[in-house]
């Protein structure tokens, strides 16, 4: 295309989404023209900007408990809008999608919801309002085959629904401290290390969860099976509560210590995971609706990983060639993959090396932004 696309990008965090900060760096990179609302100055806003990107701050997430504060924010949005004239406006959480939405009635401006994760498409009532509010200015960027699949089987035209992940800097996933976690545990050379990294995200109760979504229970619970025929299993927990979920971690820190006593640690948040990788002799991801998830750090680390088979985690972890996938929620499914590999694990290296190269395809974040931009330019062309 002729001229520099300008893109006005919605983000409700500046605490978190750190793939946002490198997705919009390389858009930039790209000659694209980034805007990007975010809440507030704290956080990641100054590498948005030292990156090249022209900040706007106004908190566009969904008030849903105060429903008379979207008012003035769909307001506020709209004015942005009209006074940026981007030619695309792409929103990345489903709260900021809506209130895009609200804003930009009558707005012929194409608009992105590039979707990171598929919960919501699983439950009707959410995905209906979705739905409802788009119209034909509506495009979709799923972040896994899955939720591009959903979109197309609700009845969205092929033309509008689009396929790319969320990338990362894959060269940076390397690790400069081997055996720290061991060594910090005081563990033999002989234990096998089992971990899950994620932060810890109470049950949401008004969706029929009784168990945390990225599945914590479910692992304590398979280990504990585990343990019953190899003895020589710890089991570490890197991650600790998201979103005021203080009590919900330590209701899993107390089942944890009641069904697997010493044999289970907590690190609780930490800054140098990627050092831990070494260590870690299994990857285990048994969350109960997911994108992609950790299994893309602990494969770019070279790391055997097994993940529930929902959401993303298939379009990386192929089971018995880049890695393990068994159903979500069956503990005793879980643990038979865990002690499979234990008792082969040439094999579970051997599939963690195909997964890496997998991962590094699939999860640069320079191909991934290339995919953004091709996305842009067939929007406006087909506009």
């Amino acid at each position: 295309m002729g001229k520099t696309i300008r893109v006005l990008h919605l983000l409700k965090t500046t605490a978190g989404a750190a793939w946002a900060v490198k997705l919009l760096r390389e858009q930039v990179a790209l000659g694209i023209e980034v805007h990007v609302v975010l809440p507030d100055a704290c956080g990641n806003a100054k590498a948005y900007e030292d990156n090249g990107c022209k900040l706007h701050y106004l908190n566009v997430d969904l008030a849903v408990g105060k429903p008379w504060l979207n008012v003035s924010k769909i307001c506020a949005l709209r004015t942005i809008v009209k006074n940026i004239l981007p030619d695309i406006v792409h929103s990345h959480f489903v709260s900021t999608t809506l209130i895009m939405r609200m804003a930009m009635i009558g707005i012929t401006t194409p608009r992105i919801f590039q979707v990171p994760g598929p919960l919501h498409l699983e439950h009707k009532f959410f995905r209906s309002i979705e739905l409802l509010l788009s119209n034909r200015s509506d495009h979709w960027i799923g972040s896994c085959q899955w939720t591009v699949d959903k979109y197309l089987a609700l009845g969205v035209h092929l033309n509008n629904v689009h396929l790319s992940y969320y990338g990362t800097d894959v060269d940076s996933f390397r690790s400069t401290s081997p055996s720290v976690l061991r060594e910090q545990l005081c563990l033999s050379k002989d234990t096998i290390i089992i971990s899950m990294v994620a932060y810890m995200y109470s049950p949401k109760y008004f969706l029929g969860q009784t168990r945390g979504l990225k599945g914590h229970e479910d692992l304590i619970d398979a280990v504990s099976i585990v343990r019953e025929t190899h003895s020589n299993v710890h089991l570490v927990f890197v991650g600790g509560e998201w979103g005021g979920g203080t009590r919900y971690e330590d209701n899993v820190m107390a089942y944890g210590k009641q069904k697997l006593a010493d044999n289970v640690t907590f690190l609780g948040n930490r800054k140098d995971v990627l050092n831990l990788y070494p260590s870690i002799d299994i990857a285990v991801f048994p969350s109960h609706s997911e994108n992609v998830g950790g299994a893309v750090e602990s494969l770019l680390m070279k790391v055997p990983t097994i993940t529930s088979d929902v959401g993303g985690f298939p379009d990386l972890v192929i089971n018995q060639k880049t890695g393990l996938t068994v159903p979500a929620k069956k503990p005793d499914l879980l643990a038979s993959a865990i002690a499979y590999y234990m008792e082969n694990m040439n094999k579970a290296k051997e599939h963690a090396i195909v997964g890496n190269e997998l991962a590094r395809e699939l999860f640069d974040v320079k191909n991934t932004a290339k995919e953004t931009f091709q996305i842009y330019e067939t929007i406006l062309t087909k506009k």
